[in-house]
């Protein structure tokens, strides 16, 4: 049973706002999970493909949607994730399965059949709003999941349209009805119910440290990212050019609103005033003492992350800060000698402010990256500037993070778009992170899989499975969930079984009395299951 929120009085439990609409939504997308767990491998495909294109054509909109309503990041570079997190997730998966039956995997004696979670909750942050709807929405559908999408309240009003968007095309593919819904009203009430609903199947938690521990205390399966301070070693073998262009890119990159991004520079002595030199030259400004002190206060007045400075540009820190900077000033580097916790600089700054600090050698250097990361951030990332494989090696095994960037910037790189790591906007930071997941985030964490296991004893032949696929097309009308007879039916695309394209009306005419028996049949068995849920629930 669930245990949602409320309260009794007489007696009488009396439920929190929002929790009957949590019910309703959950229980929708339940309905359309288990149709679309029936669909075969090209049907899904023709659902992704029109949600995908959708969401590509609308990048630029979004992205200036997002950056008006949240006040973060910079709209060019928002439109750069949105088409990585729609049609680049599309091309990083298109030739993968998550569908169909995989007989004999390796030789063995098995048949490997996906399985996808069911209903997944989708819990989207305002640094990274839209981008990350894209991204959750198509690995869901990809994996033939129903979504529930929940917005940050800061950046409710993009995600929602985008979310209603993606559904709408869904829909119009072929995908039943309900198989993408948002949150349009957050509320605490209305989360906790979403959160803790045994309909649930497993909620997938991008944002603050809350939320992802409310996540994971939900009694639900989740899969939630602690947060980022990524420490970037450069030593003496580095190309200084080159990693002072990768680090200024990166850093400047929407504002730094993404958690890879650099947070502290560790550089080797020998060749610092020559690599602070090359980031001037792509447009860091290198603070004096008196000018890092202002900056310092601005961004951590009494010590605490001023979260109003998230995704704000470099001058703009400035100006508020009484700092004079060029115009073009795309990242502040701010000096400081110790990686202590007691040095807000050498913690996460979700804003375009670089702490860097010097070291005598390459190993002390990698000793100061571990400092970074047991201030924070284990388990996410950590970017490397070096040509010295033994360097490379050495750094990776001693900082408590489950994936290194080298020669590349951390945004980016560790995201997965600039490196051959998976591309993911929900980045798993493992144990040490406290984690469920240590991988990026991509479609096989939505499936489990069955498997169809034979005797290892020889005389037991495994007959051949090839040809053999429980799933298929859907049938040439997609259902519409059952409404209440006084509400208006909802119309929904009518497909024939063996085109790719919708039409008003079926190309098969049944006969009206087959057509209305099995249609009658069939929202009784639904009626019927959902009165039972409520009875449970």
């Amino acid at each position: 049973m669930s245990h949602l929120p409320g309260a009794v009085a007489d007696g009488l439990r009396v439920e929190a706002r929002g929790v009957p609409r949590a019910r309703q939504m959950l229980e929708r997308a339940r309905w359309a999970s288990r149709s679309f767990a029936t669909y075969d491998r090209d049907s899904v495909m023709r659902v992704v493909e029109a949600v995908t294109r959708v969401a590509e054509e609308r990048a630029e909109h979004y992205a200036e949607w997002a950056v008006r309503e949240t006040g973060f990041g910079v709209v060019a570079d928002k439109v750069v994730k949105n088409r990585l997190c729609s049609r680049g997730i599309l091309d990083a998966y298109r030739d993968h399965d998550y569908v169909s039956p995989r007989p004999d995997p390796g030789g063995l004696k098995l048949v490997e059949l996906p399985r996808p979670a069911g209903v997944v909750l989708a819990l989207t942050p305002s640094t990274n709003p839209v981008s990350t709807v894209y991204f959750k929405v198509i690995l869901a559908l990809m994996t033939r999941n129903a979504v529930v999408v929940s917005p940050h309240p800061f950046a409710k009003e993009c995600c929602a349209d985008a979310a209603r968007a993606l559904g709408e095309a869904a829909v119009a593919a072929g995908a039943p009805d309900g198989v993408v819904q948002v949150v349009e009203e957050p509320s605490v009430p209305l989360i906790e119910a979403l959160m803790t609903d045994e309909r649930t199947d497993v909620i997938l938690a991008t944002g603050g440290g809350a939320v992802v521990r409310a996540a994971y205390s939900s009694s639900n399966p989740a899969i939630g990212v602690g947060p980022g301070n990524v420490p970037v070693l450069v030593d003496a073998t580095a190309d200084l050019a080159r990693s002072a262009k990768k680090l200024v890119d990166s850093k400047a990159f929407d504002n730094s609103i993404l958690c890879t991004n650099e947070s502290v520079l560790i550089v080797e002595e020998s060749v610092a005033d020559r690599f602070l030199a090359e980031m001037s030259r792509q447009g860091a400004h290198v603070l004096s003492d008196a000018d890092r002190d202002k900056v310092r206060e601005t961004v951590f007045p009494e010590g605490r992350f001023d979260t109003s400075l998230v995704g704000k540009d470099a001058v703009a820190i400035a100006a508020k800060a009484g700092v004079r900077v060029p115009p073009r000033t795309r990242i502040l580097v701010a000096p400081f000698d110790l990686v202590v916790d007691e040095e807000p600089l050498a913690h996460e700054k979700l804003c375009p402010v670089l702490g860097v600090t010097r070291v005598p050698t390459a190993r002390r250097g990698i000793r100061t990256a571990a400092a970074v990361l047991r201030i924070g951030g284990a388990g996410h990332s950590a970017v490397i500037h070096s040509k010295d494989p033994s360097t490379v090696m050495e750094y990776a095994a001693a900082v408590d993070v489950l994936r290194v960037a080298v020669n590349e910037g951390g945004s980016a790189g560790s995201a997965g778009f600039d490196t051959d790591l998976a591309p993911s906007m929900t980045i798993g930071t493992g144990f040490a992170g406290r984690s469920s997941l240590g991988e990026n985030l991509q479609p096989k964490h939505l499936v489990n899989i069955a498997r169809i296991a034979y005797s290892t004893d020889p005389s037991e032949v495994m007959p051949s499975f090839e040809g053999l696929n429980p799933f298929a097309a859907p049938l040439s009308t997609v259902p519409a969930y059952p409404t209440a007879s006084n509400l208006a039916p909802v119309e929904l695309p009518v497909r024939n079984r063996d085109v790719s394209t919708f039409r008003s009306t079926t190309t098969t005419t049944p006969s009206p009395g087959d057509a209305t028996n099995g249609l009658r049949d069939e929202l009784r068995r639904l009626i019927i299951e959902e009165l039972q849920s409520i009875i449970r629930s």
